[in-house]
């Protein structure tokens, strides 16, 4: 084992804290940290459930990035404490122990940085996911499925909320398509990278002669803007239609017609929503998404960008941003970063952030180069 210049190292670990804390502004968040718990204390919150819940989840993820920046700073202080006592001593499992925790608090620090290179004008803001199988069939479908049940494993994972608005499903397996929330900080901007076209090559569980067959399934990414601007619905720009919600099969999953799709006329925008206990929720919920898509599109073509954040995004052949390979070898790649891993079931299984903290990286350096 090489001898480590452990002043050095150090030196480094603290110049990083330093950059990132500069750019979070430990003292404003410690400061948002405390308006939250009074929020929270307050008798009163609980009266509007929804926004009660949304200020337990920020003060749950405001607190959490706060304690991780102040555990690095005191991990950075033991870890000095650890190589003065190995090079005192003479003691080389002390040195080793205290080399790992370096390379341990490197990678924490890595991981804060993330957060660092989210500067865009949504990033901050909760996310809108929408899951769409494509070219592929029922390989397609069901391969937009285990992309939804990816992504719900990884935000659970991160403690993030996750809350399914819509699912609708194919015939034989799998989904046609399904939008969900994750309510957490910076959750656009983290999963914003993710949108585009996702490719599965596999041995198909459906075709009874064994042969290899490539799916294609579409994510697209969208903020939450709902309060944060107005922006006027004419109602008779609206087509509302209800119907009964089902699952898999064509099974009843409710025997009233609660299930609700708004259609923008002027747009042909379409948001369904099947979730909610009522047609009065899941009509606000479709509302609440509509806006969000609606101010998304007006940003859009104020700036010109129309395809910047949701990205024309087709699903088939020569679109696709990230193939998931099962058959003649495993291996998921990024086409756009590089990033590769050759564990596919533990991508599958919600293990997303190697890939999620490289495509942040491949785009704030897009971004710095334009």
């Amino acid at each position: 084992m090489a001898e480590i210049d452990f002043p050095a190292e150090l030196a480094e670990l603290r110049d990083t804290l330093r950059r990132i804390t500069d750019v979070i502004d430990v003292d404003a968040l410690a400061a948002e940290v405390s308006d939250l718990e009074q929020e929270a204390a307050d008798p009163n919150l609980w009266d509007n459930q929804e926004n009660a819940q949304k200020v337990n989840s920020q003060l749950s993820h405001k607190q959490a990035q706060l304690n991780r920046v102040r555990s690095l700073d005191a991990r950075i202080e033991d870890a000095e404490v650890m190589a003065e006592m190995a090079a005192e001593e003479n003691d080389a499992e002390t040195a080793a122990e205290a080399a790992n925790e370096l390379v341990s608090i490197r990678k924490a620090l890595a991981s804060l940085e993330i957060v660092t290179l989210m500067s865009g004008e949504y990033d901050e803001y909760d996310a809108v996911v929408t899951i769409r199988s494509g070219a592929g069939g029922v390989d397609a479908a069901d391969f937009a499925e285990m992309l939804l049940r990816m992504y719900t494993r990884w935000a659970e994972r991160r403690d993030w909320n996750v809350k399914i608005l819509d699912t609708s499903y194919a015939e034989e397996a799998g989904i046609k398509s399904a939008t969900f929330e994750v309510q957490a900080p910076y959750a656009y901007g983290t999963l914003s990278v993710e949108a585009g076209t996702h490719r599965l090559v596999r041995i198909s569980p459906f075709d009874n002669q064994g042969r290899r067959q490539t799916g294609f399934a579409a994510v697209e990414v969208i903020p939450l803007l709902e309060g944060t601007e107005s922006i006027d619905i004419d109602e008779n720009d609206l087509k509302i239609d209800v119907f009964r919600s089902s699952g898999p099969g064509g099974q009843s999953v409710n025997t009233t017609d609660s299930a609700v799709r708004i259609t923008h006329l002027p747009s042909g925008i379409v948001v369904s929503m099947q979730n909610e206990k009522s047609q009065i929720q899941n009509r606000a919920a479709a509302l609440r998404v509509l806006e969000s898509r609606l101010l998304l599109l007006k940003k859009e073509e104020e700036k010109a960008q129309e395809n910047e954040m949701k990205g024309d995004v087709k699903a088939s052949w020569g679109d696709q941003m990230r193939s998931y390979v099962l058959h003649p070898f495993q291996m998921v790649k990024d086409l756009r970063t590089g990033h590769e891993v050759g564990n596919a079931q533990a991508v599958f299984d919600g293990d997303l952030d190697g890939f999620v903290e490289a495509g942040i990286r491949w785009r704030a350096q897009g971004s710095s180069s334009n």
